[in-house]
């Protein structure tokens, strides 16, 4: 099944590339209302207020009522969902990054330079005001890389991110299109039973992640890792008591995906309370 991640840049025309190219390929096309309307869900706030955090205009109040880590844990499970399910084009939500390690998906820039950007915003808009524009696009790229390298720690404009990078202001949409409709249908990009497990292993590491977090069941574990291999989870790191290691094993078995699991937490009291 094909999966595309493409990045969300304002006025790159990339919504229009991936408009052509999912009714040319027969893809869906992930919307950020639908991701902001599970993450709130998830995380039991107002589905504004996820908007508002991700687009960096969040009031003082929104700001607060939002856990970072846990919305970048429930955004990449979110994302790792999706691109199971297949057939899907990824806009945003620093997918680009957290699928750079699944050798079926095809990874994206769109971008365009500003004075580019700010023509194609302003005609959409309907406006003449091209310093309200900068000012909005500016805004948009600060929080987009705020989210990426907060929760993934990458810098979204490397080109190594990416198997290929389209400027807007160059190449035509259809162009853009076409190209990337090759590259989809390329041998490089069909996904295996190899890449399947890749990509199902890299969700199971998240769940477990989100899962021990969840309801501070990570309190009493630190410098936590964890891996899984067709559904069997290694945990290392520090447990602060034996309990905590019994607990975290037990909690990880709940988890879909997770076959068995190894702890190799070594006990260390001596960390309680940091």
């Amino acid at each position: 099944m094909t999966v595309i991640a493409m990045t969300r840049e304002m006025g790159t025309l990339g919504k229009d590339i991936a408009a052509g190219l999912a009714d040319s390929l027969g893809l869906r096309v992930v919307h950020h209302e639908l991701v902001e309307h599970d993450l709130a869900s998830r995380m039991g706030v107002q589905e504004s207020t996820v908007h508002h955090y991700l687009e960096g205009n969040a009031s003082l109040l929104e700001r607060w009522s939002i856990d970072r880590r846990k919305l970048s844990r429930y955004t990449a499970v979110e994302i790792l969902e999706l691109a199971q399910a297949g057939n899907i084009i990824i806009r945003g939500w620093g997918a680009t990054a957290l699928l750079r390690d699944v050798p079926h998906v095809l990874r994206v820039r769109v971008c365009a330079p500003m004075a580019f950007r700010e023509r194609t915003m302003m005609k959409r808009l309907g406006t003449d005001d091209r310093g309200m524009v900068r000012r909005e696009v500016e805004r948009s790229d600060a929080a987009h890389e705020q989210t990426i390298s907060g929760f993934f720690g990458v810098d979204w404009t490397a080109p190594e991110l990416y198997h290929l990078v389209l400027n807007t202001q160059s190449i035509p949409v259809e162009t853009c299109v076409r190209a990337l409709r090759l590259l989809a249908d390329d041998q490089a990009f069909v996904e295996t039973a190899e890449t399947r497990g890749s990509l199902a292993d890299k969700l199971t590491e998240w769940r477990v992640r989100s899962t021990l977090a969840d309801g501070n069941r990570s309190a009493a574990l630190n410098h936590l890792d964890v891996s899984a291999r067709d559904g069997y989870v290694i945990l290392t790191g520090i447990a602060t008591h034996s309990q905590a290691a019994t607990l975290a094993a037990q909690t990880v078995r709940t988890v879909p995906g997770v076959r068995d699991v190894e702890t190799r937490l070594v006990v260390s009291p001596s960390f309680s309370g940091m």
